[in-house]
């Protein structure tokens, strides 16, 4: 696939930097003229990634995270989140709904499923203190041609 375009931004693991990342991603996918619910899903689908990165990967410490964006032949967009914190000891059980490592801050365990269901594919590479990379794409109904 051609790359169109291409971005990327790296930021501290600060809870304030989740919609710093929403909008960056909205900016950068705007030429495209996304419909309104794919941009939401976008956003949320980043949103998602970039507050796992923050809770869950490094876990009240600071650390850099890292979002990457990319337009593949003038509708598809990938992106991919990445952190080098505490890394996911066990994909599956994470993904399943409901799962949360952090029950007494009222997680509601949802934010794989959410990116799953927003995006059109979702890949997890991770390993226990190594970190972890979110890769999703989504092909928009729009066209630049």
């Amino acid at each position: 696939m051609e790359i169109i375009n291409e971005m990327r931004v790296m930021f501290l693991s600060k809870s304030e930097n989740e919609s710093f990342s929403r909008v960056a991603a909205a900016s950068f996918i705007s030429p495209l003229d996304p419909t309104v619910s794919e941009l939401v899903e976008i956003k949320t689908a980043v949103s998602e990634a970039v507050s796992n990165a923050i809770i869950h990967g490094y876990d009240g410490t600071i650390g850099v995270v890292t979002l990457e964006m990319r337009i593949l032949d003038t509708r598809t967009v990938e992106i991919t989140v990445t952190d080098q914190g505490k890394g996911i000891p066990d994909i599956e059980k994470a993904k399943e709904p409901l799962f949360t490592t952090k029950p007494d801050e009222e997680r509601a365990g949802m934010g794989f499923t959410v990116m799953e269901t927003f995006m059109d594919s979702m890949e997890i590479d991770s390993a226990p203190d190594k970190g972890t990379r979110i890769m999703m794409k989504k092909s928009l109904t729009t066209d630049l041609t």
